[in-house]
Parts: C-alpha cells; sequence; structure tokens
C-alpha cells in the first residue's frame, strides 16, 4: 500500500459512497420523524413540528464533531490519512443503524453524537486532497469534493425517494450497508497520501477547537476568510438542512419528488464543480470568483424564497449552484497561505468552523425561522423566511472576503 501512487480517484470514490449514503436518507427523514413524534401527515403543523428536531438534530451531530473534528486533524497529521478515514466510515455505519432501528426520537439524538465523534471523512478527504496536490492545482482539486457532492445527491436522494415507497426504514439499512463497502474499499484500494517527512507530533493544543484556530490564525488571510466562510456555511442552511421541509411545506412535495429535485441539484453543482471551475476560475482568478460565486448564490437564494411554483426551484437551481465557485477559490486561497505540514490542521479547522456553522445553521434556519413562520403561533406565513436570511448572510460574507484579501493583498 506504502508503493502505490495516491490518485484523485480513490478518493472521489470514498467520498461519492459516503455522500450517497447520507444523501438517501433526506427525503424520508421528515416523516420519520413525525412517525416518531407519534403524528400523522395530516396533523396540523406536523412538518413544522418536524423540522424543528430536525434542526436540533443536526446541531446536536455538529456540535460533536466541533469538538472532535480538530482532534481527528492532527490526528491524521501524525499517523497519516487512511486510518483515520476508515474509522470515520465505521462511525457512519453504527449512526444509520441507530437511525434505521429508533424505537423513539431519542435514539436518533444517540446516533446522531456518534456520528459526530467519528465524523472526518470531509476532514481527512481534504487533507488528502491537499497532500496530493500542487498549490496552483488545489482550488481545483479541492472541487472534487464538490463534485463528490453533487454526484452523491444526484445518486443517494433519488434512491432514498424510491425506497422510501418501500417504507421509512429502507434507506437507512441501504445506507448502513453503503458505508460498511466504503470502508472495505478504503481498507483495501485506497492509499496513503502523507508522506513521512510531512507528519509531526501530535499536541493537544492543536487538537482541540479553539487551539486549532488560534494557531491557523497567525496567518492575516485565514481570520478574514474563515468569517466569510462561517457566514457561508451558516447561509448554506437554508437549503441543505431546509430544503425537504420546504418544499413538502410549500409544495406538497412527496418522499419521491423531494428524491428527484434534489437529484437535481446534484446534477448540476456536479457539471459546475466538475467542469465550469476548472475553466471559470483560472479564467477569472480565484479572488473574482470568490466574489462572483457569492453573489449567484444570494441571488438563488432570493430566487428560491420567492418561488411560487414547484419548477421554479428546478429553474433557479442553476444560479444557486453556480455559485458553488466560491468554495474551492476560498480553500485554495487559504490552503496556499500556509506549509504542507499544516495542510491536516487546516481542513481541521475548517471542518471545525462548519461544525460551529451546523450548530448555529440548523437551529437558526430550522428549528426557529422556519417552525415559527409557518407555526400556528406566526403574524405572517413565510416559508421562504431561511431562504431571504440567506441572502443576506451571503452578501455579508462577500463584504468580508473582498475586505480580507484587498487588506493583505493576495496575489490573484
Amino acid at each position: 500500500m506504502k508503493n502505490r501512487a495516491p490518485a484523485l480517484g480513490f478518493i472521489f470514490v470514498t467520498l461519492l459512497i459516503d455522500i450517497t449514503g447520507w444523501g438517501i436518507i433526506i427525503p424520508v427523514m421528515p416523516q420519520l420523524i413525525v412517525e416518531l413524534a407519534g403524528l400523522t401527515p395530516d396533523t396540523p403543523y406536523a412538518i413544522s413540528y418536524a423540522s424543528k428536531y430536525s434542526g436540533w438534530l443536526i446541531s446536536v451531530y455538529a456540535v460533536m464533531q466541533f469538538l472532535c473534528a480538530p482532534i481527528v486533524g492532527a490526528i491524521s497529521d501524525r499517523f497519516g490519512r487512511r486510518p483515520v478515514l476508515l474509522a470515520s466510515l465505521i462511525g457512519f455505519g453504527i449512526d444509520y443503524l441507530f437511525l434505521a432501528f429508533a424505537p423513539t426520537l431519542w435514539w436518533l439524538f444517540i446516533g446522531r453524537l456518534v456520528a459526530g465523534v467519528m465524523g472526518a471523512s470531509f476532514t481527512t478527504a481534504g487533507a488528502y486532497i491537499a497532500d496530493i496536490s500542487t498549490p496552483e492545482k488545489r482550488a481545483q482539486n479541492f472541487g472534487i469534493i464538490g463534485v463528490a457532492f453533487g454526484l452523491g445527491f444526484i445518486i443517494g436522494p433519488v434512491i432514498g425517494g424510491l425506497l422510501g415507497g418501500l417504507g421509512l426504514r429502507v434507506p437507512f439499512m441501504v445506507t448502513a450497508g453503503l458505508c460498511a463497502i466504503n470502508a472495505l474499499y478504503g481498507y483495501f484500494i485506497l492509499p496513503e497520501s502523507l508522506k513521512p517527512e510531512n507528519r509531526r507530533k501530535f499536541e493537544w493544543f492543536r487538537a482541540n477547537p479553539l487551539g486549532t484556530l488560534k494557531s491557523l490564525f497567525r496567518y492575516p488571510v485565514i481570520s478574514g476568510l474563515f468569517l466569510a466562510l462561517a457566514f457561508l456555511h451558516i447561509a448554506a442552511h437554508a437549503v441543505q438542512s431546509n430544503w425537504a421541509y420546504y418544499t413538502t411545506e410549500k409544495f406538497k412535495w412527496d418522499e419521491t419528488a423531494i428524491g428527484i429535485s434534489l437529484g437535481v441539484v446534484g446534477l448540476v453543482y456536479a457539471i459546475v464543480q466538475g467542469g465550469l471551475i476548472r475553466i471559470l476560475i483560472p479564467k477569472f482568478g480565484q479572488h473574482r470568483s470568490v466574489y462572483i460565486g457569492l453573489g449567484l448564490y444570494a441571488l438563488g437564494f432570493l430566487l428560491y424564497a420567492l418561488a411560487t411554483q414547484g419548477w421554479m426551484m428546478y429553474a433557479f437551481t442553476v444560479v444557486y449552484c453556480l455559485g458553488g465557485i466560491a468554495g474551492p477559490a476560498l480553500q485554495g486561497i487559504m490552503s496556499n497561505a500556509i506549509p504542507p505540514n499544516e495542510q491536516g490542521e487546516l481542513q481541521g479547522g475548517i471542518t471545525s468552523l462548519v461544525s460551529i456553522a451546523a450548530i448555529v445553521g440548523p437551529f437558526l434556519m430550522n428549528s426557529l425561522l422556519f417552525t415559527y413562520f409557518t407555526g400556528p403561533d406566526t403574524p405572517i406565513y413565510l416559508p421562504g423566511a431561511p431562504m431571504l436570511l440567506g441572502a443576506v448572510l451571503s452578501i455579508i460574507s462577500t463584504v468580508l472576503a473582498r475586505r480580507t484579501l484587498k487588506k493583505n493583498l493576495i496575489p490573484v
């Protein structure tokens, strides 16, 4: 294994299987929460109620990932990416088994706790890509994570919507099986990417969330761009955490319709991440790619919020997904600002930041805004409220990124 040349294809397939499993459960989660809460789909405000618990579930997962991701990043800098990635896949499999056999809502929370502790796949994947990429290719290669997201969300939600017709628990059982396949694939195929000379001693200071962020903040460009990323990732939960609830509430979509729509989102996003960013980022430069991408995100959120018919969600998805050029450009700028032996720490720090956003975002978008503006006590019925806030946060992210890059005179 040590002598095999590492390749992006290996990490891509690993992520694809992982994200497909994640996408499978999204269309059925609202109805599963409704069932475990002792409600029925015809119960008044059932979707509003389910959205509240969904926000809490995602936030619980994010709290544990925030606490554990820096440890995972530091461990991968010491022992390599491969063993850490395999352990994380096993943890996700355990989580999906909890979801498959949960008799009460509390079982869902236990499963999310386990997944948060072991949820290292994206941290380690980011470090893996940094290990095998040249500085000028890092932004484009980070896009492979977006491609895996896109393709996973083409395959996963469509399968989940179809499997949901066989029973609400069936998608979770299939997902647990995919995690097992993913772990076996990694064990036999995935090579190690971190060279021995680039490994470093494990230090607890660097392996705690605040220590990681404090260590990385000694690079001036990192601190400002971290804040920009934070607002962007909070905004993203207006779609990521809220899509199934928003479309069910506003357009009365069922599991199959939700699955197909998310499949279309995944297809468009994969086209952007897999093809267009390799053209657009070199053409516009990393700076302008950030500004254009964030502007398109803001417009996409606004259009989603104002949609009055279901077909509009498909049309507006093109605008929203084109905003995906911003993420790889931001990550590429930050990755190029630090040395090779700190790439794992950077990815751990970014994952911690994403986790902070995932603590705040689902609670804000689902448990507060969506629940309030679709609930019995709302003064105005506005299911698109989370999307409107997403647009505002994207604009704030743009301002922060521009100020940071201009102040630190980072080359375009």
